[in-house]
């Protein structure tokens, strides 16, 4: 009944599960809180010692060791645990301690020791080893939701305490925390990356023209780095666009004449001539030619500035037979080599991926793609087991409708997959009221299947845009703040030059 009634004193009567009354507390209620322990076994300790102390305790009697207590001091608290207590978990650190007899081995475990007090000393956060103390004197280890769980496991780590010790909802709720924690971060490091350029100005020192090389870099990898490259991103971004409205005007009736080919083809060549100076400066400006080959934007640079070449070639194969461009368009209504020429210049369209380099929310997307390609993926399988299912139910139902269009799964596989998405183009109907029933589910699943993933997708989508754009708006206003040192500069060389009587002769 002494044990039963010395266990419950040292518990707090005051803690209650699920109560979160003391978590915010005040600096100075923040000393005085003690969860789980007695506060006659924990006292607040000092280092720097008074001299009017000094003297006091010089003329006090020397203090008793107590065999029983082991003395800790944990930053500067103090705690009293017996022998008994510890030597019940040999394992841990404090145990060691305690079964020790040889004082090298318990200098090894503790970080110093103060022999007039008896006490060993723990650099470590004293407000978790009030939980490790409680575990000491109750065998539970208990776990806060206000408490970091790296920070919490590596101290029960230190201390040499296994997390089987906790209840199961504890460590549940523990392993949940960490692997949302490692989750974010990992995607947080993902994040940095993408913001941050494939290769750093610091690697061009000490080659081959390096400081040539890297105010190239700066000029066509970091925008934010002077006007000039600014200037040269938002012209990228132009050629890009021009190029798209050429392609598209190339297939407008009134633009086949001569002079509208002519035209676009001008138009065409001076997108090819700036695109190619800048892949050429990137390809230079580049400190790995096998890490150059290898980015995804570099790719795309390459395919955009392809079918202009591959298409000067192909009219040139035959010079002899073909003098002009009418008699290629004529080739190209009957050989191979026309849709040869139709599909390269179809490759043009790749362009438009030359935005996402400068685009924030292209990024953005791109970035939210891959890290959801996950539930991308079972969206897209829970489409095809859709697809599959309701086709082959329509299928059944109205094979035998005369003059169906149902006449084999196969070609039920459009409806379902426009029934799915809600478009509903109304080219392939049911008759049967089976088969409206069979549509109405098919449409009914539809809704639910793409409403599943939007709030994901919304969700990550807007986080990831908000930290892009925060980090471009911060290069942006670096790079003002340097335009307006720059005037401010030229302002005051003008004032001086001003104020200079010499100026007026």
């Amino acid at each position: 009944m002494r044990q039963q009634r010395a266990r419950r004193a040292s518990l707090a009567a005051s803690l209650k599960i699920g109560d979160h009354r003391g978590r915010c507390r005040s600096p100075e209620e923040e000393e005085s809180y003690i969860p789980f322990a007695q506060d006659s076994l924990v006292r607040q300790w000092n280092s720097m010692q008074n001299v009017a102390d000094g003297s006091q305790e010089k003329s006090q009697t020397p203090i008793q060791r107590n065999k029983y207590l082991l003395n800790i001091n944990v930053g500067g608290k103090l705690f009293q645990i017996a022998y008994k207590v510890l030597a019940q978990y040999p394992i841990t650190r404090l145990g060691k301690l305690a079964l020790y007899t040889d004082p090298v081995k318990k200098l090894q475990l503790c970080d110093d020791y103060l022999v007039q007090k008896n006490e060993y000393f723990f650099d470590r956060d004293p407000s978790i080893f009030h939980y490790i103390f409680h575990f000491y004197r109750s065998g539970v280890l208990w776990v806060m939701d206000e408490m970091c769980p790296s920070n919490f496991v590596e101290e029960i780590e230190y201390w040499g305490i296994h997390l089987k010790y906790s209840q199961r909802c504890c460590r549940i709720l523990l392993e949940e925390k960490r692997d949302e924690l490692s989750e974010y971060l990992k995607i947080e490091k993902e994040l940095e990356a993408e913001l941050e350029p494939l290769e750093s100005g610091t690697q061009f020192d000490g080659k081959f023209l390096g400081r040539f090389r890297k105010m190239v870099w700066n000029l066509i990898e970091n925008p934010y780095s002077s006007v000039p490259a600014k200037i040269i991103a938002v012209m990228s971004s132009f050629f890009v666009l021009i190029s798209i409205v050429g392609m598209t005007l190339s297939t407008v009736e009134e633009m086949k004449n001569k002079t509208g080919k002519m035209w676009m083809e001008q138009m065409e060549m001076i997108c090819a001539i700036f695109f190619t100076s800048e892949y050429l400066m990137r390809l230079i400006s580049s400190s790995s030619f096998k890490n150059f080959l290898r980015a995804a934007f570099n790719a795309i640079d390459l395919v955009a500035i392809l079918p202009f070449y591959i298409q000067i070639l192909f009219e040139n194969l035959d010079d002899g037979e073909m003098q002009y461009h009418e008699e290629l368009h004529k080739v190209e209504n009957v050989s191979k080599l026309g849709k040869v020429l139709k599909l390269i210049k179809l490759m043009r369209i790749f362009r438009i991926l030359k935005l996402a380099r400068h685009s924030t929310g292209l990024r953005a997307f791109s970035f939210t793609m891959r890290q959801c390609y996950q539930q991308v993926c079972c969206l897209l399988l829970f489409i095809a087991m859709g697809v599959f299912t309701f086709s082959a139910l329509i299928h059944s139902v109205e094979h035998d409708v005369p003059g169906t269009d149902f006449t084999s799964i196969p070609c039920a596989w459009w409806w379902a997959a426009v029934s799915l998405s809600t478009v509903g183009y109304g080219d392939t109907v049911p008759d049967t009221i089976l088969g409206r029933m069979v549509a109405f589910i098919c449409i009914s699943f539809g809704i639910i299947l793409n409403g599943m993933p939007i709030s994901i997708l919304y969700n990550k989508f807007s986080d990831y845009y908000a930290k892009l754009k925060a980090h471009e708006m911060s290069q942006s206003l670096q790079l003002s703040r340097r335009i307006q040192l720059k005037q401010r500069v030229l302002r005051k060389f003008s004032e001086c030059w001003r104020a200079d009587p010499r100026y007026y002769r």
